[in-house]
């Protein structure tokens, strides 16, 4: 029977050893999960779905505390934004509650022609079939409710695999489902090797394949899925931020303090590249170096820390690999710039490094920020979307004018104004186009991915 390890990031200790299911018990769940889709009679009525719902609700809202240890231990993420995390958890759920609500089919008109006279027809919702959820180890709660909750809200049997790295949170948050009533068949976790998840993305039981992670997987992934699978995939950015000579200085240092070093950079839309008119690069970066240096870096269970620690050695290294060939390639190092231990990295901000560099064209997912000058928005627009991600990006500025020439011409999905680019809430849309993902995600978004429509058309004399 093999077993992995779970660490907590930051001292290396041994937190649990999880058991790697088999291929044959892997195959035994997605058959678990088909056979419940197929089964329609026995298909979960709404207003029981509600109730195995508010009861996980209740249940994770009486566990804070310790949902917030779990995700802290295993994820790395200090303990103050771990708490953050499971409230909005809980939040999403409430959120996908209250979409059931209006979650709904359409009239389509008829009549208009001879041959449809005497119709009426109807769209209604369905459960899509089994989904397929991969998932992340930067948020091992909060995309665990992203990728499971919607599909449940909607009738499909879902199965989650988390990241190797952190699925105790799954593990745990799938527990508290069947402790709220919810049937074993509508929601299973599987902690399987890549093969053995490659196998299930492969089957054509399988109707919808929800993706977090790097690029190189998420395509693959989608390369292989059997015809007629739904997919949507969620990588990485290189976050852009345009600062303009009249932005609110004192504003958007914070902003971009929390957007650049959040979770020690390793989010998907991370700020990383920040483009800072020429008249205020000094200053802008003087007081990013201030609030940088300020910053406490340490053990994600201490309530004082708010940069923990690198998900693990190997990036660590990878990250202050990265930063030395770009300080070697004519970046001026600010501050930062050196591993604090193998599992912390120091806060850094580069001035102008160069376009080819790691660092400019490449999802750092650490705590590295970049500053580059310009002269005229125009470069900085092209510099924005010069590279091929499109996810989330903002601009500062007081001008409306300029504003909304920054949402029209920055390349992304979502465009942020005087706000920084790791901005969410979970009923927005989100997610990533070009290299960075596929389809949009966000709870009533996924409900929408996660089931079908029907269409019913009635023929009548009478009518």
């Amino acid at each position: 029977m093999k077993t992995i390890e779970i660490r907590n990031p930051f001292n290396n200790t041994l937190i649990e050893k999880v058991t790697l299911q088999s291929e044959t018990e892997v195959q035994a769940a997605l058959d678990l999960a088909y056979n419940a889709y197929l089964d329609q009679k026995n298909w979960l009525p709404k207003y029981e779905i509600i109730k195995i719902l508010e009861k996980t609700m209740e249940i994770m809202s009486s566990r804070i505390e310790e949902l917030t240890i779990i995700a802290a231990n295993e994820g790395g993420k200090p303990y103050i934004d771990s708490k953050v995390e499971v409230a909005r958890a809980i939040n999403g759920i409430k959120v996908a509650i209250e979409h059931m609500g209006s979650f709904e089919g359409k009239e389509v008109a008829m009549g208009h022609t001879p041959s449809s006279a005497n119709r009426m027809a109807y769209t209604m919702k369905e459960p899509i079939g089994v989904v397929l959820s991969i998932s992340a180890f930067n948020h091992p709660l909060n995309l665990a409710i992203h990728q499971v909750v919607p599909a449940i809200a909607v009738g499909s049997p879902v199965i989650i695999r988390p990241s190797a790295s952190t699925p105790l949170s799954t593990i745990n948050f799938i527990n508290i489902l069947y402790e709220a009533g919810l049937p074993k068949q509508f929601a299973q976790v599987v902690v399987c090797d890549r093969v053995a998840a490659e196998n299930m993305v492969k089957s054509p039981k399988i109707s919808f394949l929800s993706f977090i992670g790097s690029g190189a997987v998420g395509w693959h992934l989608n390369s292989v899925v059997a015809p007629g699978t739904r997919v949507a995939l969620e990588h990485g950015g290189v976050a852009p931020v345009i600062v303009e000579k009249d932005a609110d200085i004192e504003e958007l240092i914070p902003a971009l303090l929390k957007g650049g070093f959040y979770h020690a950079g390793q989010v998907c839309v991370s700020v990383q590249r920040v483009f800072v008119h020429q008249s205020i690069i000094g200053e802008v970066a003087q007081q990013m170096v201030d609030g940088a240096k300020k910053l406490i870096v340490g053990d994600q269970l201490d309530p004082k820390t708010e940069v923990g620690p690198i998900i693990s050695h190997k990036e660590n290294e990878r990250i202050a690999l990265w930063v030395d060939e770009a300080i070697q390639e004519g970046a001026e190092l600010l501050c930062g710039g050196e591993k604090l231990s193998d599992s912390c990295y120091k806060p850094t901000i580069l001035l102008n490094p160069s376009q080819n560099s790691k660092v400019s064209k490449e999802e750092v997912f650490g705590p590295v920020v970049c500053l580059y000058s310009y002269d005229d928005i125009e470069d900085a627009f092209t510099l924005a979307n010069s590279l091929e991600v499109s996810f989330q990006a903002a601009v500062f500025t007081k001008n409306i004018d300029t504003a909304l020439a920054a949402v029209k011409r920055l390349n992304a999905t979502t465009v942020m104004v005087n706000d920084h680019t790791a901005f969410r809430v979970d009923w927005m849309p989100f997610g990533g186009a070009k290299a960075s993902g596929l389809g949009m995600g966000g709870i009533p978004h996924s409900m929408q991915e996660m089931s079908k429509e029907k269409l019913m058309v009635i023929k009548s004399a009478s009518i």
